[in-house]
């Protein structure tokens, strides 16, 4: 081997190249700068067939710079979610402070299955977990958890927890011959049944409770259904409640599932399933626990004051969970990925334990820490750990308060305006959070009147052809028109989460997570609107 090619090697990819790195990164920060002032861009093409055909490896070693100009037109053409104008569903840009976190985490690279392997950063992810159960569950005794890759993988460790709470040793032998079902709500997020399915409960033991119009799972049907399964000596592994649902900001009642949930198993002599709660998206509203409406130190308007109290009230809840997911990349407005899965009492991590002998890639691990013991992956970036502290520190809680008051403050004014179109009906009125769902009909039809027929199961099934797709028709016609410079980028939804009599509604979606959404915007969405 040439040593003199070799050392050149490693001193360009292996040591610490600051004018070169500083200024690679300085020109990437300067285009993604660039983006922002610039109108949102249409999506733009891909090729997977010329990906697919065209692998692409140097032969010879390069330097940095050939690496930013491999990646470059890729970078340039992934949008940064910055502008103001995206407001499609629950992603907002990420902010600076995470941003250095991120960054501070990249340059170490640890991996936080163990001690070893990760030193200091383990320690910051003890922190990151205890600050955010102590929002969560307010001030709980001995929480513990683990950031994940997703809410998906988050969700999937609270619904194990349940799987092993009912069935001891499944993480060995398996389920047996044995119906095991989990139960979420109708308006939860489609990865429940992901779950589902993979931990071998399957989809069709998992049961959907249908919601109220404000996406709340209705108790009376739970009640109901767990007499039924109780009944036939059915295990209940878990039930996945929803804090602020994907589309519409639905909220559980966490406290009745809790107390409905202990009675019933007391009743029928069975294990209390797995309490678990998807706060993926309305998490960070804990931040507005403590803040004193009376006393009003951000000056909130009255409207959302009462929003305020009602979250504070619906927090309270959270108390009661056995165990709940996060993502900070959503409300955090954190760096992906960002989620984390945190358990009120630590000792239910027994459920998802293996032994040092287990692991003997870690034989050196720690039963009293090191989560390469309990977590389904060996390799766990320390990302969401640095992204967290650095943001919360660094924001602080009265700005955190002032970010969620503004989302709740948009969403409200669009909320109100849309109320006094005749042809438009908001469907989560009754929701406090970031998001609006609401239909909109060609001039002359009565939104209302329509929306209380079918909620009563008045309209035929040629009234409900004709009516439902006239919505999508709208929204389509709307992209087409849209002023990219003025007119914000809408979601849309086939099913925003309430389902009278089996049937799905489709909505349009405005989530309000980017702080430089303007009065403006919000005011212009409605006269586009009226332009159709």
């Amino acid at each position: 081997m040439d040593r003199r090619k070799y050392d050149e090697l490693v001193s360009t990819f292996f040591e610490w190249q600051q004018p070169a790195i500083t200024q690679i990164f300085s020109e990437l920060l300067a285009a993604a700068a660039a983006e922002s002032a610039m109108i949102p861009s249409a999506i733009m093409s891909q090729n997977y067939e010329t990906a697919r055909a065209n692998p692409e490896i140097h032969n010879l070693p390069g330097n940095l710079k050939d690496a930013r100009d491999v990646i470059f037109p890729y970078f340039w053409g992934t949008d940064s979610w910055n502008n103001p104008l995206h407001l499609e569903n629950v992603r907002g840009p990420a902010n600076n402070a995470s941003l250095i976190g991120m960054l501070a985490c990249l340059l170490k690279n640890p991996n936080l299955c163990t001690d070893r392997y990760s030193q200091r950063s383990n320690e910051l992810e003890v922190k990151a977990i205890t600050t955010l159960a102590n929002l969560i569950f307010y001030h709980t005794d001995d929480p513990w958890g683990v950031f994940t890759i997703g809410g998906t993988i988050s969700n999937l460790y609270g619904a194990k927890i349940g799987l092993e709470r009912v069935l001891p040793g499944a993480m060995r032998t398996g389920l047996g011959a044995e119906r095991i079902v989990g139960i979420s709500s109708q308006a939860s997020h489609y990865s429940n049944q992901t779950v589902a399915g993979w931990l071998g409960i399957g989809t069709e033991n998992l049961i959907e409770i249908p919601t109220d119009e404000n996406l709340s799972m209705r108790m009376d049907l739970l009640s109901e259904q767990l007499d039924a399964l109780y009944q036939t000596r059915t295990k209940v592994a878990y039930i996945c409640c929803t804090f602020g649902t994907t589309d519409g900001f639905g909220f559980d009642d966490i406290e009745a599932v809790h107390h409905l949930l202990h009675r019933k198993a007391a009743e029928y002599d069975m294990v209390v399933p797995q309490l678990h709660v998807d706060a993926a998206v309305g998490w960070a509203l804990s931040m507005l626990s403590d803040y004193d409406v009376g006393e009003n130190g951000l000056s909130f308007d009255t409207e959302i004051l009462g929003l305020v109290s009602s979250i504070q009230s619906k927090n309270q809840g959270l108390r009661f969970a056995d165990s709940v997911t996060i993502d900070f990349h959503k409300m955090g407005r954190g760096h992906y990925p960002a989620s984390a899965f945190i358990v009120n009492r630590r000792e239910d991590l027994k459920y998802l334990a293996r032994t040092v002998s287990d692991t003997p890639y870690f034989s050196d691990a720690n039963a009293s820490r090191d989560p390469a013991l309990f977590t389904l992956e060996c390799s766990r970036p320390a990302l969401g750990p640095y992204s967290v502290i650095a943001s919360l520190n660094g924001i602080g809680l009265t700005g955190w308060q002032m970010l969620l008051a503004r989302s709740l403050e948009l969403a409200h004014r669009l909320k109100t305006k849309l109320a006094q179109l005749e042809y438009c009906k908001v469907l989560n009125a009754g929701t406090p959070g970031a998001s609006v769902n609401w239909w909109v009909f060609p001039k002359g039809r009565n939104a209302e009147e329509i929306y209380q027929q079918l909620v009563r199961n008045e309209l035929t099934l040629e009234q409900r052809h004709r009516y439902l797709p006239e919505i999508r028709r709208l929204y389509d016609k709307r992209a087409k028109m849209m002023d990219s410079a003025i007119d914000a980028r809408l979601g849309f939804t086939t099913s925003f989460g309430y389902c009278p009599h089996g049937i799905d509604i489709p909505a349009w979606k405005a989530v309000f997570f980017n702080p430089k959404t303007t009065e403006a915007m919000v005011d212009r969405i409605v006269e586009s609107i009226e332009e159709l």
